[in-house]
């Protein structure tokens, strides 16, 4: 609709009013030299979640990949846009580092706990079974440790897609070599906090990252 278009329009305009005015050389540098971003992020599409903000990161600093519930399709399976950013951020880019982002209230993890609610979309159905293994081991688990089934299901599929992330070749490679670390996060939209897993942590430890 034509409210919403112009909606759009404002937040331009107060783009180049409060942003590019301030940070113009910035940008000018950055689309004069190759894009060299430390990071690629593979994050969930949902709105709430903006990773640029998040990271405190500007223009050519992270690469990102964003779908429906932050999925990384193993290797070998029918190829698609999040392999093609994999490739591309290893093998011309040079990131140093990956990260898959969760976030709390996750639409897709709750399609995963309710199939129901995605027959109607059979791309999004399809596509969530790529977090069918997650779903299975935090039903499993959840009630073990008395925490809510939708939070162990957000870490539990972040920690999935770091282990399809390592059937890549270029990430294997990388890896092996000592040229790349992976990380897993979850993005707390109502508190604004970051909890990480790391290699050397425990396999289901996420530690939240604490204000300075």
């Amino acid at each position: 609709m034509k409210e919403t278009l112009d909606l759009l329009k404002s937040g331009i305009r107060k783009f180049h009013a409060e942003v590019y005015g301030q940070r113009a050389e910035a940008y000018r540098r950055a689309v004069s030299e190759p894009q060299r971003p430390h990071t690629l992020i593979v994050a969930c599409a949902d709105s709430r979640v903006d990773v640029e903000t998040i990271t405190s990161t500007g223009p050519g600093e992270v690469f990102i990949a964003r779908n429906v519930g932050n999925m990384v399709p193993a290797f070998g399976e029918i190829p698609g846009g999040v392999g093609a950013v994999i490739e591309y951020a290893l093998d011309a880019l040079k990131v140093r580092h990956v990260v898959v982002c969760g976030h709390s209230d996750c639409g897709a993890m709750k399609g995963l706990l309710s199939p129901a609610s995605t027959i109607s979309m059979p791309y999004v159905e399809r596509w969530l079974t790529h977090g069918l293994a997650a779903r299975r081991i935090a039903q499993a688990t959840h009630e073990q440790t008395g925490r809510d089934l939708l939070t162990v299901l957000t870490e539990q599929n972040v920690l999935m897609q770091l282990a399809h992330l390592r059937t890549h070749p270029h990430i294997a490679d990388a890896l092996a070599r000592k040229a790349l670390t992976i990380s897993g996060w979850v993005y707390d939209i109502a508190t604004g906090d970051v909890r990480i897993w790391e290699d050397h942590h425990s396999p289901d430890t996420f530690e939240t990252i604490s204000p300075d």
